[in-house]
């Protein structure tokens, strides 16, 4: 076995970690965390509890479309959706992009679920989510050319590079320094209280990068790892997404990035051996784009203008022929519920149970409401294909 090259690099190379509490910084991005709290709750407590769960899973595909076309992978959410169905392209080209969202979206369904726990700023969670995403990409995208030697290098699921590289202008520290540093960064990003841990979701995303841990795949998982901590310390239902608004500011989100890179400048830069005001102004653009995000989806799912788009497309459709008659009482009667038990669907539409199965059976074929089982309510989903109507601006039409 090749010997792994360790460059004796010390982990105080990573600081500073956090804006400490003496900073000057400090204080403008503590007021950013609380307002993103704030904000946060604020927006699932105004979405009907029914609805959280089916706009989660759109919103699961939109981050996994915006967080692969920062990579420069553009798979629309319809063709998203498509490969969540089993159904691929014929294009090779097109069914390995849809392979490797269908893997990122699993990823990121497993963190919605709770597969992380407590586990997610941590060398172990790390390298899970890397292994998760990366065990269910064809062959092609687990292989990488060397920039230098321009061998071809296979990436393997979960394991740390044994390899150096380069990502831009900076040099990632030697390989066989990758489990020391991934120690110092655990260390630092545990045991968090609320305001710090939300701090820590934008400090933690570039230090992980710089460190560059694996390969191919650090950034999606370092946006699946902010993330899950967001998500984790927020409750955030899952129906907001930073990835949207890093996808949208990309050439800030790199430029900031790479200025996180730096060595600090002077005396007045912190006490770390990287530059204390480049961190903070990256942090604090990652929180405004997170709130920029939740003020978005707030506008986007306001009841009575999320009702009006829904309403005036399901009116337009049954004028042409493609939904029938009185499936919009449905529809309100979902929006304004939350979820319709099947037993009042008759009552709602004041027609008998084989008309009203004739209207919910065309608009589940649609896949405009579902339900979990034959008991379960009715619930308002988030077809892709519509997302542009329903959400305009939640990303583009195909």
């Amino acid at each position: 076995m090749t010997d792994i090259r360790d460059g004796s690099e010390d982990v105080s190379l990573l600081e500073p970690l956090h804006i400490s509490e003496s900073s000057k910084h400090r204080a403008c991005l503590s007021d950013l965390a609380l307002e993103l709290a704030m904000k946060s709750t604020g927006l699932k407590k105004s979405i009907p509890g029914g609805i959280i769960k089916e706009l989660s899973t759109l919103v699961r595909s939109m981050n996994c479309y915006y967080s692969n076309l920062i990579e420069g992978h553009n798979t629309h959410p319809v063709d998203i959706e498509e490969a969540l169905k089993g159904n691929y392209s014929n294009d090779y080209k097109t069914r390995s992009l849809q392979l490797e969202a269908k893997a990122h979206i699993t990823v990121q369904k497993w963190i919605d679920e709770g597969g992380l726990g407590e586990n997610i700023l941590t060398k172990s969670g790390i390298k899970e989510v890397h292994k998760r995403f990366c065990e269910h990409l064809p062959e092609d995208l687990l292989r990488v050319i060397d920039p230098t030697t321009k061998r071809e290098v296979d990436v393997i699921p979960g394991e740390f590079r044994v390899d150096d590289v380069e990502v831009g202008n900076h040099i990632a520290i030697s390989p066989g320094a990758l489990n020391r540093f991934m120690d110092r960064f655990e260390t630092a990003y545990s045991n968090l209280g609320r305001i710090d841990t939300i701090l820590a979701s934008a400090s933690s995303h570039h230090r992980l990068l710089y460190i560059h841990p694996f390969l191919d795949g650090n950034g999606r998982v370092a946006r699946l790892i902010s993330y899950a901590a967001l998500n984790n310390i927020l409750d955030t239902g899952g129906i907001w997404s930073v990835a949207r608004g890093l996808a949208r500011n990309v050439s800030d989100y790199k430029g900031h990035l790479a200025a996180c890179d730096l060595p600090r400048r002077n005396d007045l830069d912190g006490k770390g051996h990287l530059s204390e005001e480049a961190l903070a102004k990256f942090m604090e653009f990652f929180l405004e784009v997170c709130i920029d995000q939740i003020n978005f989806m707030e506008n986007l799912m306001r009841p009575d203008t999320l009702k009006s788009r829904i309403i005036t497309w399901v009116k337009e459709e049954i004028e042409k022929g493609g939904l029938p008659n009185h499936s919009e009482k449905i529809l309100e009667a979902i929006l304004y519920r939350g979820e319709l038990q099947k037993t009042d669907a008759a009552e709602v539409i004041s027609k008998t149970d084989r008309q009203t199965r004739r209207v919910t059976s065309a608009l589940m074929e649609r896949g405009i409401i579902g339900s979990k089982d034959v008991r379960s309510p009715f619930h308002l989903a988030f077809p892709a294909e519509l997302a542009f109507i329903w959400m305009p601006g939640l990303f583009p039409e195909k």
